[in-house]
């Protein structure tokens, strides 16, 4: 509904939001954090991208001409299937052809998306051919042309290249922070109490006005001071682009009372600033549209700043990665992992765990951003042979390196762990936690541009929640996340205690409160239940997490 909204169930409704219970499901998570970034001048987790396209070297398939090439893209659906989803124009006698269409398609960072490439030679009005030329991405964005029937031969036998290019899509990356207050505001009801909202709406061409900003409701106040709104430039059209403020007194039935309005743009508003006067707002009447009553109530601006809001694409871009790592819970409530009842039983026939399912799906997702693929992996709560119990070891039994290669490489030496550890307790997480954030605070020391991101896969309820905060607390200054699944049937509800949805922050034994939220728990049956994967409910939180921290510093990409 737009970038500013009240905590008020109400004042939702009053530019038809739509308040969410508790059992509105994997959505109202998903919305709660967009509208977190959004509050903020963030762009979100789906982000626009455009793909234009260029080839070089295409094999000649015309006896009298060159070739007729066109572009052709597809997605995979859920059964493998390629699905079409856009064409390019036909570039007619080229080689060396470079396309004006463009495809612009959601960035989901919580997704893997796969596109299939195909290139067609076009002899004909029809475009609806068999294909000709298709391409092998060879995970760069210079794809290889081979032809269909040359599919499974050596890479040497190439046929050109296809060159995709991707940018984001944001015309204006500009976001505005404003103050507002009213003074001397009037209500029709002179033995009623004034609860005052704000609502900013653009107008489109049909002239309907479309609300783009809202306010919190302030009780009880005839001269209201509001919290700082967040506007984007591009939200609005432009910064001259015609806004409608209306000022409300909220009301509990939804029925809220406007008590007057004020027309402004952004531009106006950023003068009013410069000037310290106010803008009276004005009433209108039911004579007509041209006739309206001034009233004493003013507008004012009390700030008006401008900022450039970088987006999680433009630190991708930049140089920024992410760092994956693992810590696997060995305790022995996991039972037996020879029995098949057991969390840690390796199926025979190859059907995975919720241990390894976990580190697939979520590994899988966060490999594309890390550039040497070596990922820290650790296990807790076991004995490793002779000797005692180890709340955080190198799963790959190395006493002095903790990283393996890839994801295969964490599924590996899983499968090794178990074959050489004794499964024993307690659940123990600050050791894990505190290994993970020494690695962010020497990387942060050494002035990469890394952020790490914990994955910790549990079965049990955590023994030591009070030094778990702890670390949690004093890791929250460091660039790490955390992402907790809890596999098994145990009661988790100490678990989601560690994950501040609930807008209430940790805060350590010493009284220190964590400077942000940086864990994100799922309970594993919750997934399995329903549409959403592991990743998509794990990932949601992630890129917001990364965008304050980055944002809390100050920290900008190198674009």
């Amino acid at each position: 509904m737009g970038n500013c909204c009240s905590d008020d169930r109400g004042g939702r409704a009053a530019v038809g939001g739509t308040f969410r219970g508790a059992a509105s499901g994997a959505a109202a998570a998903n919305d709660a954090v967009d509208y977190y970034l959004k509050s903020r001048g963030f762009h979100g987790i789906f982000s626009q991208i455009e793909l234009s396209f260029s080839a070089t070297n295409l094999r000649d398939r015309d006896v009298l001409s060159k070739s007729d090439p066109m572009v052709v893209v597809y997605t995979k659906e859920r059964d493998g299937q390629p699905s079409e989803v856009f064409r390019t124009e036909v570039v007619l006698n080229s080689l060396n052809p470079t396309w004006i269409m463009k495809y612009t398609m959601t960035f989901q960072f919580e997704v893997v998306q796969t596109l299939l490439f195909h290139v067609y030679d076009v002899d004909t009005q029809f475009h609806d051919i068999d294909v000709k030329i298709l391409t092998r991405p060879n995970r760069s964005l210079t794809l290889d042309l081979v032809q269909k029937e040359d599919s499974t031969l050596s890479s040497h036998l190439r046929h050109g290249q296809l060159v995709v290019h991707a940018e984001e899509c944001i015309s204006s990356k500009t976001t505005t922070e404003m103050i507002l207050r009213c003074s001397d505001l009037e209500h029709k009801d002179l033995f009623s109490r004034i609860n005052p909202f704000l609502v900013i709406s653009k107008t489109v061409e049909s002239g309907i006005p479309i609300s783009v900003c809202k306010t919190e409701v302030l009780k009880n106040d005839h001269n209201p001071i509001w919290k700082p709104i967040f506007l984007n430039v591009q939200q609005v059209g432009s910064k001259d682009s015609p806004l409608v403020i209306d000022c409300y007194n909220f009301n509990s039935s939804g029925k809220h009372d406007l008590i007057g309005k004020v027309r402004k743009s952004l531009a106006d508003l950023e003068r009013l600033r410069s000037s310290g006067e106010g803008e009276n707002f004005f009433s209108p009447t039911a004579v007509g549209h041209d006739h309206k009553k001034v009233l004493k109530s003013q507008l004012f601006v009390d700030k008006f700043s401008e900022s450039i809001q970088y987006t999680f694409l433009d630190y991708l871009k930049g140089g920024c990665e992410l760092n994956f790592m693992v810590a696997i819970d060995f305790t022995a409530s996991n039972g037996n992992p020879r029995l098949p009842d057991s969390l840690h039983y390796l199926d025979p026939s190859g059907r995975l765990n919720a241990y390894q399912q976990a580190i697939v799906e979520v590994g899988e997702v966060l490999q594309f951003y890390d550039s040497d693929k070596r990922f820290p992996a650790w296990g807790f709560g076991a004995r490793p042979i002779d000797g005692p119990v180890s709340h955080c070891f190198n799963l790959n039994g190395s006493n002095n390196h903790c990283e393996v290669e890839g994801i295969q490489g964490i599924m590996m030496t899983y499968t090794s762990a178990l074959m050489n550890v004794s499964l024993a307790g307690p659940t123990l997480f600050g050791p894990v936690i505190s290994t993970a954030a020494l690695i962010a605070s020497q990387s942060l020391a050494n002035g990469g541009k890394k952020y790490f991101v914990l994955l910790i896969i549990t079965d049990g309820v955590v023994t030591d929640l009070q030094e778990t905060k702890d670390a949690i607390v004093k890791a929250s200054d460091l660039p790490l996340s955390i992402l907790i699944v809890g596999v098994g049937g145990a009661d988790f509800k100490e678990m989601e205690i560690l994950d501040a949805d609930n807008g209430e922050r940790l805060e350590s034994s010493t009284g220190r409160v964590a400077s942000r939220d940086i864990v994100q728990f799922v309970p594993f049956r919750n997934v399995q239940s329903g549409q959403i994967s592991v990743v998509q409910a794990l990932l949601a939180e992630l890129p917001s997490q990364f965008l304050t921290y980055m944002r809390s510093r100050d920290i900008q990409p190198s674009v």
